[in-house]
């Protein structure tokens, strides 16, 4: 009985290693465990994906690798993800060659957050092999950036993911931009975008979206022009073919006009405008004023553009206040830093100060330029007595006095004074300012000014302020010429003896009367 066993025992082992010899020399891809032959498989069966955040995208790699003892081809990669991921193949490797044995290919996912929490991606690989299907898993966690977490995210990502304009206190539009971009990785059409608002909100969009591939992005212009005090809100909305089918991106902002201030004389710059201004800001003469004052100030461009100005007028015309001819006039031209002379002279027509303004109107900015005219007076001016210029040839010839003018004869008598041989351009006027006639006669008359006074004949030469005048005696007043040029003086009756006889006459006849009456 026991050879019998060991027999038997024998036989089996004789068997068994007639086998193992045999399977030495066999296709190694015939051998595996349970007794199916190796083929395609993934290096890790669980791959990490670690953690996305939500509305951001991830890449993972995924490491196949041929056991087989032939190349493989594989054929189609399918996903399969959990609901708060989107997953797509970036990159596949193992499809662009037969894979040979022992070799390593590589998948690239892009993995992207749409709702916080984990996220699982079932990957199944076909192939030529004695299996056809392999597959593996791909697991990790969505955290959510904000508060919220169950925030969904769009597949048209928005940056800024709102627009904020802030608190402003000016009515100038404001205008900002939103860069929209493709986060998947198929191509997006964009259907429309619009702003959703108050009719009186303000808000307008510029926009040329239309299809975006992966990746690429575009722009949208927003611009605020505020129109009420106040908050206003809005939403800009985005419409695409994509999974959400929809993106929006908050806009809000807050009017708040500053309080009115006070108007300064010069206002500020504006870009591409002139800017008329004085070299005084308030016009000044003075107190204490008793004849005739002027003032000259420069009306000065300090703009980048040019000006011209279209009107200068005094707001009160009785106060004695005048504006010279020459310099600024209506339709004066300044180009940027060029000036103008502007004069203006007060004769005083009654005592006490004056209130005027000086109003210059422009092309610049503003538009009115008005410089305060203030003086106090004393006394008041007699005009009457005023010389009057009857011609104003600024260019004529005038004889000025000379040395030879007064020297003497040979009898050692002054002479009169002779013509200079020399002679030139001057202005005279205003040399007889100042002067009256005191006395009027038939051929003579009397002249009084800052020389004194001085006894003056018809059809005879004087010289009074260093030019030489001719005399011609007039029935009210006394004319007096050089070259071209002639001024007259009227005579001052107030100033005549015969007033002043007939005056002190009239108070002795009153005197007397009331004496006779008493």
């Amino acid at each position: 009985m026991l050879s019998r066993f060991l027999l038997v025992f024998l036989i089996f082992l004789a068997f068994a290693a007639e086998a193992r010899a045999q399977s030495a020399f066999e296709d190694p891809g015939t051998r595996a465990a349970g007794g199916t032959g190796a083929d395609l498989v993934a290096v890790n069966d669980n791959i990490d994906g670690g953690t996305v955040s939500l509305g951001s995208a991830s890449q993972v790699v995924v490491l196949m690798r041929n056991d087989a003892s032939k190349p493989l081809t594989i054929s189609d990669i399918s996903l399969y993800p959990s609901s708060n991921v989107s997953a797509s193949v970036s990159q596949n490797q193992c499809s662009l060659t037969p894979l040979e044995t022992g070799a390593v290919c590589a998948i690239a996912l892009n993995v992207q957050g749409l709702q916080a929490g984990k996220y699982r991606i079932e990957i199944l690989v076909r192939h030529d092999g004695r299996t056809r299907l392999t597959t593996t898993t791909v697991s990790g966690n969505v955290e959510s950036s904000g508060d919220a977490s169950r925030d969904m995210i769009n597949d048209v990502e928005a940056i800024p993911d709102r627009v904020e304009f802030g608190q402003v206190d000016a009515s100038q539009p404001l205008v900002d931009s939103v860069v929209l971009r493709n986060v998947t990785s198929n191509a997006i059409d964009i259907k429309g975008i619009y702003i959703e608002s108050a009719a009186q909100s303000g808000y307008a969009i510029d926009t040329d979206c239309e299809n975006l591939n992966t990746g690429e992005a575009c722009i949208v212009t927003v611009s605020w022009a505020p129109v009420q005090k106040g908050p206003s809100r809005g939403v800009i909305v985005v419409q695409h073919d994509g999974p959400t089918s929809v993106t929006s991106i908050p806009i809000s902002g807050e009017y708040e006009p500053s309080d009115p201030s006070e108007a300064e004389v010069f206002p500020e710059a504006v870009p591409g405008k002139g800017l008329i201004i004085s070299s005084l800001r308030e016009i000044n003469f003075g107190t204490n004023i008793e004849s005739r004052s002027s003032i000259t100030v420069s009306l000065v461009n300090s703009g980048d553009a040019s000006a011209a100005i279209q009107g200068i007028r005094l707001s009160n015309n009785d106060s004695g206040v005048s504006i010279e001819s020459g310099g600024c006039s209506v339709g004066t031209k300044l180009d940027p830093t060029e000036a103008c002379p502007l004069t203006l002279v007060w004769e005083p027509v009654r005592e006490g100060s004056i209130l005027d303004d000086l109003q210059v109107s422009h092309t610049g900015a503003r538009g009115i330029l008005v410089l305060p005219v203030r003086g106090e007076a004393t006394d008041t001016i007699n005009k009457d007595s005023q010389a009057i210029v009857l011609s104003d040839d600024l260019l004529s010839n005038v004889r000025p006095l000379t040395v030879s003018d007064l020297s003497e004869d040979d009898s050692g008598e002054s002479a009169p004074p002779r013509r200079s041989s020399r002679s030139g351009p001057r202005d005279v006027r205003g040399v007889l300012d100042g002067y009256t006639i005191t006395s009027h006669g038939g051929n003579r008359a009397i002249v009084s000014g800052p020389g004194g006074s001085r006894v003056i004949f018809n059809n005879e030469e004087t010289v009074i302020g260093g030019v030489l005048w001719g005399v011609e005696i007039r029935p009210s007043a006394v004319k007096f010429t050089n070259g071209d040029q002639q001024v007259l003086l009227l005579f001052d009756r107030s100033l005549s003896s015969i007033n002043q006889n007939g005056s002190e006459s009239s108070s002795a006849s009153t005197s007397e009367s009331s004496d006779t009456s008493n």
